[in-house]
């Protein structure tokens, strides 16, 4: 009777231990399980897959994407020795570790170790709920059992990797290292992964940045249970108790700050962007470009680019010196600003113009007053040099043969080049394209003028620039032909450098706008060009601003920052043609001005000066100039010719000593004299 009593109660106890465990198994599967897919801030990364900018989620928290592999396993390995020793083994739960701190709890009154295990941490953190009441804990206990069965084991450190606080207002272990050492979380030495085993316990009183005391005390902690539970040595812990608390919080990376915007703002579904920049490239241009005004007044901006040219690849990007100053409005990108391009376009014309079979870099042009339909350009320096080789007239950035040029090739012909460089060109509303546009008369944007400027680098063909990683880059149309690009890279390699800057072979052109609004300078070697902008982001005038007294040495300044020495460009191309002057066909000897070009001055003769006294030395002429006006030339001196029908703006004078005049008559009959004196 007792054995079938006993057997029918042991019965019972089987069902219902039967009847529990289903009951429990059902409890836990019908578990409301949080969203697992977490929020976590934008990042903006570089071609390396290095931070170049990250953003907050909701609340202004940090939180940023990581996944179990880009965390250090020694970090891995101290946590789980310090909170969880059982977390690979136990289903969610560590009914030993219960049982202890219960024990504890009674035996000493008082909490002396938790029983959470890091997947009841993990659930808590999800939910955000509290860890003392116990219909919390008993929630806690039942989340940690359901993600256990939905997850591995690295998905849930995965998740405490996100949500475990670290001080502030900043989640996670990456936004941790990133704030309290300034580096990713995949390689840390052991007193780093101690601190960040021991601030999620007490994450405001272990701020290192406010309390470096208690945070040090509970790393410590931290690393004497490693001794025992992981496979540091007693000398490596002994080496990490040394080693100090930071006590600064770190700012995140604001890298291309205004790139980074505009890719959110292009695809503002993404998380993750990853872009064809240089990280440490990028650093190097926005310092130099904060130093480079820093003297210069509290409202002038500058930008910078760096452009691959043979893959058009966006290398560096920095739209203002600092993108929080208000003073210089330096949430402006002033990349993407349109201004005036001043004179940078001037390659362009002259580029068209070697295309056209015109021009060649040693033809002679006329720099001297002319009036277009009553347009008369004046040069910068009101300072007319009579005749002058193309190659000069360009390395000077002369005004009055670029006009020319635009006159006889048509400003159309200009505009339908810029779009065959995939430039966007703004002209004032209602006004047809004119020849101001060949002096900086239309708007445009420095990414715009990157553009040609790549081109021309590229042999003539258009460089589609793109900042986006994995971008199959597209061709672009030609430009110019290849003999023009290397004409304009040859003569804008001699160009003289800024003061204090070596000659490297750099190409380079330089540009200033109307009422000095914008000082520009563009340079190319045979991989990179790069960009320069200075003035005011509101457009106003910078007096005494030039593009080759501000921008240029920036220009060198950067370059001098990509590579240890310029990369050279390529040799002339089979149709070049290098020859001076006298060997060109006579087509190509000298740009004669269209017919609608009218003459607006006479000859002024340049040297030597009204009254100037010459030494006289026996067998060596006196070397006479004379700027503007109409050739061939008629020479006189007291009256009486010495050299009909000269061509050149040059003349050897042999007089003798004594006072005397001399007078220089042009083909249209105009003449201009001076009176000198030749002396011992």
């Amino acid at each position: 009777m007792i054995r079938q009593i006993a057997a029918t109660l042991a019965l019972l106890c089987v069902l219902l231990m039967a009847g529990a465990a289903l009951w429990v198994d059902r409890w836990i599967d019908e578990t409301v399980i949080p969203p697992l897919t977490l929020e976590t801030g934008v990042e903006v990364l570089d071609r390396d897959g290095d931070l170049l900018r990250a953003y907050t989620v909701e609340n202004g928290r940090w939180r940023l994407p990581v996944s179990y592999d880009a965390v250090d396993p020694g970090f891995v390995e101290m946590l789980v020795a310090y909170e969880d020793r059982r977390f690979w083994r136990h289903p969610g739960i560590d009914l030993r570790s219960f049982a202890r701190a219960a024990w504890q709890r009674v035996t000493t009154g008082r909490v002396i170790s938790g029983g959470s295990t890091l997947t009841m941490q993990v659930a808590r953190l999800l939910e955000e709920s509290g860890t003392g009441a116990w219909a919390g804990k008993i929630r806690q206990i039942r989340l940690a059992l359901a993600l256990e069965r939905r997850l591995s084991k690295e998905e849930i450190l995965t998740l405490y990797f996100h949500l475990a606080p670290y001080g502030g207002n900043i989640e996670g272990i990456r936004a941790a290292t990133l704030t309290w050492f300034g580096t990713e979380p995949g390689r840390l030495t052991a007193a780093q992964s101690a601190l960040l085993v021991a601030l999620p316990q007490a994450p405001t009183s272990r701020r290192p940045d406010r309390f470096p005391e208690a945070a040090e005390i509970a790393r410590n902690r931290v690393l004497t249970r490693a001794v025992t539970y992981t496979g540091l040595t007693e000398a490596q812990i002994a080496w990490a108790r040394n080693e100090p608390i930071p006590t600064t919080r770190r700012d995140f990376p604001a890298l291309a700050a205004h790139l980074a915007d505009r890719a959110i703002l292009d695809r503002p579904t993404q998380g993750t962007h990853h872009l064809t920049l240089e990280a440490d490239l990028q650093r190097q241009m926005e310092r130099l470009v904060a130093r480079a005004v820093s003297d210069l007044g509290p409202q002038i901006s500058t930008a910078i680019m760096v452009v691959d040219h043979e893959t058009g690849e966006i290398l560096a990007s920095v739209g203002s010196p600092d993108y929080t100053d208000r003073a210089r409005e330096g949430f402006v990108d002033m990349t993407q600003a349109v201004r005036s391009p001043g004179s940078a376009l001037k390659p362009l014309i002259y580029g068209l113009a070697f295309d056209a079979g015109i021009l060649h870099p040693e033809t002679l042009v006329s720099d001297r007053p002319i009036s277009i339909a009553g347009y008369a350009p004046q040069n910068f320096d009101d300072v007319f040099r009579g005749e002058v080789t193309a190659s000069d007239a360009l390395q000077l950035s002369l005004n009055i043969p670029a006009v020319m040029l635009l006159n006889e090739l048509g400003p159309h012909q200009m505009l339908t080049a810029m779009g065959r460089a995939d430039m966007e060109v703004a002209l004032p509303e209602g006004e047809e394209p004119g020849l101001a546009i060949a002096l900086g008369g239309l708007g445009t944007r420095m990414e715009d003028l990157m553009r040609l400027y790549a081109g021309i680098a590229r042999g003539g063909v258009a460089a589609p620039m793109h900042w986006r990683s994995g971008e199959a880059p597209r061709e672009g149309q030609r430009i110019l032909s290849e003999t023009a690009a290397w004409y304009l890279g040859d003569v804008l390699a001699d160009v003289i450098p800024p003061a204090n800057a070596r000659r490297i072979g750099l190409s380079f052109k330089t540009g200033t706008s109307y009422g000095h609004r914008d000082a520009w300078a563009f340079g190319f070697d045979g991989q990179h060009v790069v960009g320069v902008w200075m003035g005011r982001a509101d457009g106003a005038a910078v007096p005494g601003a030039f593009g080759a007294e501000l921008s240029a040495p920036l220009l060198f300044e950067a370059f001098s920052r990509i590579d240890e020495r310029i990369t050279p460009r390529g040799a002339p191309p089979p149709g070049a043609l290098t020859l001076s002057n006298s060997q060109l066909p006579e087509t190509l000897r000298r740009f004669g001005p269209a017919a609608n070009v009218a003459d607006a001055g006479g000859p002024a003769i340049i040297f030597p000066p009204e009254g100037a006294v010459l030494a006289y030395q026996p067998g060596l002429p006196v070397m006479a100039r004379v700027a503007e006006g109409q050739p061939p030339f008629t020479w006189l001196w007291n009256g009486a010719p010495v050299a009909v029908g000269w061509q050149d703006r040059e003349f050897a004078l042999n007089v003798g000593r004594g006072f005397g005049e001399l007078t220089v008559i042009d083909a249209a009959g105009r003449a201009e004299s001076r009176s000198v004196e030749v002396a011992e």
